[in-house]
């Protein structure tokens, strides 16, 4: 929309500007890309196909197909290549890599749950920020009265969750289970512990460690069936509500991506049975994407932040924060540790 030339027009083209009016046209060709299954065709093929091809896989119109594929060229998300004239594509490195459902990589699931679920919710940002307050209601017609009882509002809407959880974990998990040497702490919980990625990278991490994932029944249940298999051992679960129920007394409790979702006061609520449960000389690790402490950024977990609003009764908040709340609750001789990745860590001790 902007000339190239250097002109004084160009000079006062507000470009910044126009790039985040358009940003959601980039995540929505992403999601479409990724949902029609344009990557994986590409992967199977094992070589390049041309959009006549590519739109006959996916059951796609080749007018909407040609323009899909050119977009996801100008993302550098795939190739061209030129064969008699004809242009063919093939994914680039990246998109085999992380766009395709059967690699281990994969943030397929992840961007599923973008484009299904956080995507309708943001439609009501202007909502969540006038009223204060999560937008489950007006975006799918539940109450979030039970905030996870709209988060998994169905088994499939559960599961999705559940695998977007795992691969980010896979992605991330090494680098904040090893912030920390917790190799000291051999019997973990694992609380609100999802699909059990997290627990798997302790293990293997800490090969003398044993883990409990403590969710609600229906997650353990869904992890037991398609996540952690009989292999693993040295993961175990135990079915409750953790503001409810007893929580099992372990070394070291990990909060993954739990605190987020919550108020200072229901955070406070949860550390301090934590802290209760804990044994002596224990300690809790946080894992949480961290704000700077003057609130500047980083732009993602400002972004993160305002997801909070919409879909949780929560928010991102800063290491000092984090620390003000694990005092309240009773830890001491708190830590954190930035991992240069999406999520860092937190680490507060009970004294002996």
């Amino acid at each position: 929309m902007c000339s190239t030339e250097e002109t004084p027009a160009a000079n006062t083209c507000p470009r910044k500007i126009l790039e985040y009016m358009e940003g959601f046209l980039i995540s929505k060709t992403v999601f479409t890309a990724c949902e029609l299954g344009v990557f994986e065709v590409l992967l199977g093929a094992e070589r390049p196909l041309s959009a006549e091809e590519i739109s006959q896989a996916v059951g796609a119109s080749l007018d909407g197909t040609q323009r899909l594929l050119a977009a996801c060229t100008g993302l550098q998300l795939l190739n061209t290549h030129q064969d008699n004239g004809r242009v063919l594509y093939s994914n680039t490195e990246q998109a085999s890599v992380y766009l395709t459902r059967s690699s281990p990589s994969s943030l397929f699931h992840s961007i599923q749950y973008s484009s299904r679920t956080i995507y309708l919710c943001w439609h009501y940002l202007i909502d969540a920020v006038r009223e204060g307050r999560n937008q489950y209601e007006k975006a799918f017609g539940v109450t979030s009265e039970d905030l996870f009882q709209a988060l998994y509002r169905s088994d499939e809407e559960m599961m999705t969750f559940m695998q977007l959880m795992d691969s980010i974990w896979n992605i991330c998990g090494r680098d904040v289970v090893t912030a920390f040497d917790l190799s000291p702490f051999t019997v973990i919980c694992d609380l609100g512990g999802c699909s059990g990625a997290l627990a798997k990278q302790f293990t293997s991490a800490y090969p003398e460690c044993a883990v409990m994932i403590f969710d609600l029944p229906k997650v353990v249940r869904m992890s037991r069936e398609h996540f952690v298999s009989e292999a693993d051992q040295r993961i175990s679960f135990c079915q409750g509500d953790f503001f409810k129920d007893p929580l099992p007394e372990a070394d070291l409790y990990i909060l993954a991506r739990i605190l987020h979702d919550w108020t200072d006061e229901h955070c406070i609520e949860l550390l301090s049975r934590v802290h209760k449960a804990c044994k002596p000389g224990g300690a809790v690790l946080l894992v949480e994407a961290l704000l700077h402490e003057d609130g500047t950024g980083p732009l993602t977990v400002q972004l993160y932040s305002l997801n909070m609003l919409v879909q949780t009764e929560g928010r991102e908040r800063s290491a000092a924060q984090y620390a003000a709340l694990l005092t309240s609750a009773g830890f001491t001789d708190i830590q954190h540790r930035l991992t240069g990745k999406i999520y860092d860590a937190v680490l507060g001790h009970k004294k002996t």
